[in-house]
């Protein structure tokens, strides 16, 4: 499994947004432009990527002078799972666990099914551990806290 720049940048845009927020004079909203900058990401590039994370419900979006992004909740509640998801779809490391019920024609004859359904269960349950917040209290710069 390989995490694309989209997927990274998400993740880099709402750790940005997590971080603005908590500054003491914070703006309603921040705007697309400030976290471009900070971030490194082409505008045009992070407008797509903040679409997506818009239309999933993850963060608000208004237009006009006093406009930008914002979280809708509370950084504890997005967990690195679902941002990636967003970006990425599933996350599944084979085609046939890529959506709830198994399709595949060869699954009950399978040896290897076990691993890699065993695989995701990992990869997912990893995922789900790490929160906003947990960006934000700094547990992700040794990465020891989720293990």
């Amino acid at each position: 499994m390989k995490i694309s720049t989209k997927g990274r940048y998400a993740l880099r845009t709402m750790i940005d947004l997590t971080e603005q927020e908590q500054l003491p004079d914070a703006a309603a909203y921040i705007p697309l432009k400030e976290i471009a900058q900070r971030q490194g990401i082409e505008v045009k590039y992070l407008e797509q990527i903040v679409a997506l994370l818009k239309k999933d419900g993850l963060i608000q979006g208004v237009r006009g002078s006093n406009g930008g992004y914002r979280l809708v909740r509370p950084p504890q509640e997005y967990t690195v799972r679902e941002i990636l998801e967003v970006t990425e779809g599933s996350l599944a490391p084979i085609a046939c666990l890529d959506t709830p019920v198994n399709l595949c024609a060869r699954k009950d004859e399978c040896k290897t099914l076990g691993f890699w359904e065993q695989f995701a269960d990992y990869i997912n349950a990893f995922l789900e551990r790490w929160t906003l917040q947990d960006f934000l209290d700094g547990k992700a710069q040794s990465g020891s806290e989720a293990l």
